[in-house]
């Protein structure tokens, strides 16, 4: 419906027959509704007949047997008023960018609509769907869908203000840019760009699309300053995948801008944004004089998954020799972390048919594992495992570590515990532990040992739960212990042997005991405890007469034995204060005693005693012996024991004034943190086998200098006399001319660990795994199948702020000092038999160069101990170490240089000796 010429124009098409009708009306200003409608409703009824007509002619269409005279309509006719004028047929151009665009400029932002520019200078800004572009100048050219970026001059004449072209997860930094928003490709000058660990420049870059892109003159490397690094890798062919890969073409390593011999005919570079990524790891070159050439630490590293992975190293030496070496780690968020190594050395020296030869196969296994509480608060698992070949840590070849050498113990334990929260609770845990001694080569195990217990119930106690009085303390308790124990050889580990020999028992004790108050004062205890053992292995003494000695018989089968005792504790504590004045420095000094008498009683089991022959010479001659002898527990005890028990506990604190005059309180110092002075007297002793008094032990400890130093010392006391045999005899020393006691023994511990670092000195936990100190007395843990990480391991995040205190302030340092004294005094020999000192000191000589010394002095053997020099260059991207042991069989050196990054750390140079062990 249009107006046109003064006339009104209604229009009506039939969208079923294409009919179109049109009705003029005169006067169109005078013209209502109503004739509006009516103008409609005529051209409707044409319509209409149209459409009927057209169903006659359709009629002629139907098939046979299904023509009639009734009109077969399927759909209502649809009415659309359309305008009678023609709509244009030349497209309308469609704008030059499909989204929104923001910019901004500083000093303007110029518009030329002639040449189709927009021109913003002077801290530009773009942003543009995925795209961030900043720089000094801007110009988008919004006819061609062009952007271009530069860089501009300031004042001094300098060109400032680099372009920064951002995309997705993609970002550069050139020297300018151009970039088609239709196309995505971009012409790049003199780009930078950062992929993880990498960094990238290119004379020129070529963007292809988001994810290819093509380089000339380009330069990579993992320096931190990319236009001025300190080495790189040149080539002038690249195809660079962001987030993927870089495959180079002929490539050559420059060092300080000085081209080396070191070329590649082409080279790829996994560039992956995920934490680990699967790759084969390149062996070192070695040479030894006992094994010849190697190649070592070559493997490969398997990122299984974002919760654990394996990498699997070995080496291989022209004589024969080889190792394996199983390293995993593993963690899952909320549950559990821990890590596996596994280690095997077949080791070979010299050659077959030579006296020195020889062929030894040592392993080591580490296991750790810890469960997060919050997963499961009622069980906990955990292990702690070291176990293997008693020499490995002294003959391995890839692993350095004096302190895990000087070690004498290997231990393991893996345990499970479970919490039944009932009433009473009731815990249960599964523990398998090992010991080994590495000297002796002797092996405990316990396969598995079993611990259980039901918490105290207390049958008195009323329904108000209020404990008070002997009666209502009474509690008992139920614990249950198990083991699998074997004993066993080096040589027999998890051999058929070593399971033949198992010892295996099963300990029952109820305990019951209760508290009370004696004059207010004095708090006592009672108890008595009830035990039932039950083994399934006795022995059985008899004397063979082919063999000419007693011999023991293992007895199969299941027995068991009963034991009770009685035992009471009276003790209390007493408070003492010496004041000296509130003016005085030393305001009062608190003197606390916890003095208590315990008495225990435990009858004799003789019942459990049989008699055997010693001797058959025809003298009867007989000794007493337990079938519960060399059981997995102790045999009940033949005599009765009947033993006062004394002890008395001291400690010593003080109360001086601060020194900052602001605080109103004084400050609290412990002076001793623990004297302690403990000895029995045995009713039962006979004077022969047994003396009635025991020697008195004192021991004591405290902390001085802020709790930088530990102090711990102390003594045996006794007070019987010995013979010119040196041996004790049923004589007070004071009666024998002597003084009250004769001290036996005594030692003395200083250990004193101090840093102007801050955040203190990192423990040596690699070396405490092994078995070793967790401090460096004994030098660092070095693992010669990794040298990347640092000796000294406290390297600064910001290293140019390290710098800058370095020459500000202190130079940083720590060390670490331990003092042993040991007096001997048994047979009246009167020496000291121990007197030792050891000390490291590690400090940071210069900002990039570091130094760490451990040595040590036995005074008694007049020697130098253990003594390792280490040394370390910080080379930026690169790290320079060195360390030397000159002295014993462990003498040996050790050079590495090599690229910090983990992308290139087979970019290196490992140089060492072998040890004379």
């Amino acid at each position: 419906m249009i107006i046109f010429d003064k006339k009104l124009y209604v229009s009506l098409t039939c969208q079923k027959t294409s009919h179109t009708f049109t009705k003029i009306a005169f006067k169109p200003l005078h013209t209502n509704l109503f004739n509006i409608v009516l103008i409609s409703f005529f051209l409707t009824i044409g319509c209409g007949k149209a459409y009927s007509q057209e169903i006659k002619n359709n009629k002629k269409t139907l098939p046979a047997g299904k023509q009639t005279d009734k009109p077969v309509i399927t759909e209502k006719p649809t009415i659309v008023v359309t305008d009678t004028i023609k709509l244009d047929t030349v497209r309308p151009k469609k704008t030059f960018l499909d989204g929104k665009v923001k910019y901004k400029a500083k000093d303007y932002a110029k518009i030329d609509q002639k040449r189709k520019l927009i021109t913003l200078y002077n801290e530009a800004e773009l942003y543009y769907k995925d795209v961030e572009l900043k720089s000094g100048i801007i110009v988008l050219n919004y006819e061609k869908d062009e952007v271009y970026a530069g860089r501009i001059k300031d004042s001094a004449g300098v060109l400032t203000q680099y372009p920064n072209f951002k995309q997705g997860g993609s970002e550069v930094q050139p020297d300018s840019i151009r970039f088609n928003f239709k196309t995505k490709k971009a012409l790049i000058y003199n780009s930078r760009t950062e992929q993880g660990e990498f960094k990238i420049k290119a004379a020129v870059t070529k963007k292809e699309n988001d994810s290819v892109y093509f380089l000339k003159g380009a330069r990579f490397t993992t320096a931190a300053d990319i236009d001025n690094p300190e080495y790189y890798f040149q080539t002038n062919k690249v195809k660079f995948i962001p987030g993927k890969k870089v495959i180079v073409g002929l490539t050559n390593m420059v060092i300080a801008d000085v081209p080396t011999p070191l070329a590649l005919p082409f080279a790829y570079f996994p560039m992956s944004q995920e934490k680990s990524v699967s790759g084969i790891i390149i062996p070192s070159y070695n040479d030894s004089n006992t094994r010849g050439f190697s190649l070592q630490n070559g493997g490969y590293y398997f990122a299984l998954s974002d919760n654990y992975d394996l990498t699997v190293l070995g080496d291989y030496y022209t004589n024969g020799s080889y190792a394996m070496r199983f390293e995993s780690a593993y963690a899952t968020r909320y549950k559990y972390r821990g890590n596996l190594n596994i280690r095997f050395e077949n080791q070979i020296a010299s050659e077959r048919g030579y006296p020195d030869y020889s062929k030894t196969n040592i392993y080591n296994i580490q296991w750790s594992h810890s469960k997060d509480t919050k997963s499961n608060p009622n069980s906990t698992f955990s292990a702690s495992v070291n176990m293997g070949s008693s020499k490995y840590f002294k003959q391995s070849i890839n692993q350095a570590n004096i302190g895990s050498n000087l070690n004498n113990t290997l231990s393991s334990s893996i345990s499970y515990n479970k919490t039944f929260n009932t009433i009473p609770q009731a815990r249960i845990s599964l523990t398998a532990t090992h010991q080994q001694n590495t000297q002796t080569e002797d092996i405990i195990m316990t396969l598995p040992s079993l611990q259980g217990s039901i918490d105290r119930i207390y049958p008195f106690v009323g329904k108000d739960g209020v404990k008070k009085g002997i009666l209502k303390n009474i509690n008992l308790q139920y614990n249950v212990s198990g083991k699998n124990e074997f004993t066993t050889k080096d040589s027999l580990f998890f051999k058929p042997q070593m399971f033949r020999d198992a010892k295996v028992g099963m300990q029952h004790t109820i305990p019951i005991s209760t508290n009370f108050k004696i004059f207010k004062y004095f708090s006592a205890t009672a108890s008595t405890n009830y035990q039932e053992t039950w083994v399934t292995k006795t022995i059985d003494k008899n004397y063979s007469t082919t063999e000419g000695k007693v011999v023991d018989t293992p007895v199969n089968g299941f027995d068991s034995f009963r034991t009770y005792n009685f035992s009471t504790n009276l003790g209390t504590t007493i408070y003492g204060t010496f004041n000296f004045g509130d003016d005085k420095r030393i305001q009062s000094i608190r003197h606390v005693m916890r003095p208590s008498i315990t008495y225990s009683y435990t009858p004799s089991f003789e019942r459990y005693y049989d008699t055997y022959t010693v001797d058959a010479s025809g003298k009867i001659s007989t000794s007493e012996y337990s079938r519960f002898e060399n059981g997995v527990f102790s045999a009940p005890g033949k005599d009765n024991s009947n033993i006062v028990g004394f002890s008395l506990s001291n400690t010593f604190e003080a109360k001086v004034r601060d020194r900052d005059s602001t605080k109103t309180e004084p400050k609290k110092i412990m002076l001793l943190n623990n004297l302690n002075f403990n000895t029995s007297y045995n009713f039962n002793a006979d004077g022969k086998t047994s003396l009635a008094w025991q020697p008195i032990l004192v021991s004591g400890g405290t902390q001085l200098f802020d709790s930088k130093m530990n102090v711990n010392f102390g003594a045996v006391l006794n007070p019987y006399a010995i013979d010119n045999g040196g041996n004790v005899i049923n004589t007070y020393n004071i009666d024998n001319g002597g003084s009250l006691f004769r001290m036996t023994s005594a030692n003395l511990t200083l250990n004193y660990s101090f840093t102007n670092k801050n955040g203190g000195k990192e423990k040596n936990t690699q070396s405490q795994r092994n078995g070793g100190r967790n401090d460096d007395l004994f030098g660092t843990n070095t693992d010669l199948n990794d040298s990347r990480n640092s000796q000294f391991k406290d390297e600064p995040e910001d290293k140019e702020d390290a710098i800058a205190e370095f020459f500000n302030s202190k130079i940083p340092w720590d060390m670490t000092l331990a003092y042993s004294l040991t007096y001997s005094n048994v047979k009246r020999e009167n020496q000291i038999s121990g007197n030792s000192i050891m000390v490291s000191i590690n400090m940071d000589i210069t900002p990039k160069w570091k130094g760490g010394v451990s040595t040590g002095y036995d005074f008694v053997q007049k020697g130098i101990t253990f003594t390792q020099f280490r040394f370390e260059r910080d080379l930026l991207s690169w790290r320079m170490a060195f360390n030397y042991t000159p002295l014993g069989i462990n003498s040996n050196w050790n050079f590495f240089i090599g690229i910090k990054s983990g992308v290139l750390s087979d970019i290196k140079w490992n140089k060492r000796s072998t040890s004379n062990r």
